[in-house]
């Protein structure tokens, strides 16, 4: 792959990719795996950014229902996406892929904090980078800091990465009769209560800034790659 149809491209994998065959916490072999598949799509000459949620270690609203307060739950789960960052980043350095981690919760010692320029001059010199931390704030979703992050770099897609190939009417793994979408409207994504696949706050970003999202099959050999190339998989978001 020589030439990318996508230049600069903005991966959101949710923390619960990071499962594996496990129920919780990070899946070391699942994650050497992801980070192949990554550093793969990154060869092919497109520069790659990835934000990544934390749900696999700490989820902020489901802890809000048993009584912790959202603001601190929120806190904790932004915590939780920086572990996922360092242990990607650690499996992308040992697929000899550079890669940096950038927080927007500051803490040093290991990772730098988010500075917008810095993530593009990482980028342009052939690094990954791995946005931690959500947006830093309290009630936005690590969705919402994916689609802030790609404009602020001047993604031209985002790469939804999910444990299905694209985007139903219904959850296909409770109903056999679920329709997959090829291509769906924002203003669709947005009025169906029936699709969760990003949250609204997100998806209108992106509609705003007319950045389409492609919405895919993490688990499946080669997608990312595919999907940075143009090939036709999941569902477009447009």
């Amino acid at each position: 792959m020589a030439n990318p149809k996508y230049k600069r491209v903005l991966l959101k994998l949710s923390g619960e990719a990071f499962m594996g065959k496990r129920d919780h916490g990070i899946d070391p072999e699942f994650t050497t795996w992801l980070a192949r598949e990554i550093a793969k799509a990154h060869k092919g000459g497109a520069q790659i950014a990835v934000v990544v949620g934390g749900g696999n270690i700490f989820r902020g609203t489901s802890a809000e229902e048993n009584g912790l307060e959202r603001t601190v739950g929120d806190y904790i789960g932004m915590l939780a996406t920086i572990m996922n960052s360092l242990a990607l980043q650690a499996a992308l350095e040992k697929e000899n892929q550079p890669t940096r981690v950038l927080s927007a919760l500051e803490i040093k010692d290991v990772c730098e904090p988010y500075i917008r320029r810095r993530a593009v001059r990482h980028l342009e010199k052939g690094r990954v980078v791995i946005f931690a931390g959500g947006t830093g704030n309290p009630f936005f979703t690590t969705d919402s800091a994916a689609a802030l992050r790609a404009l602020e770099t001047e993604c031209e897609i985002i790469l939804k990465a999910t444990q299905v190939d694209g985007v139903y009417d219904k959850d296909p793994k409770k109903h056999a009769d679920a329709n997959k979408f090829s291509n769906l409207t924002f203003a669709e994504a947005i009025a169906s209560k029936d699709i969760e696949i990003m949250d609204n706050s997100a998806l209108s970003l992106a509609m705003d800034n007319k950045i389409p999202i492609i919405v895919f099959d993490l688990a499946k050999e080669g997608n990312i790659e595919k999907a940075v190339e143009g090939v036709k998989l999941g569902t477009l978001i447009s």
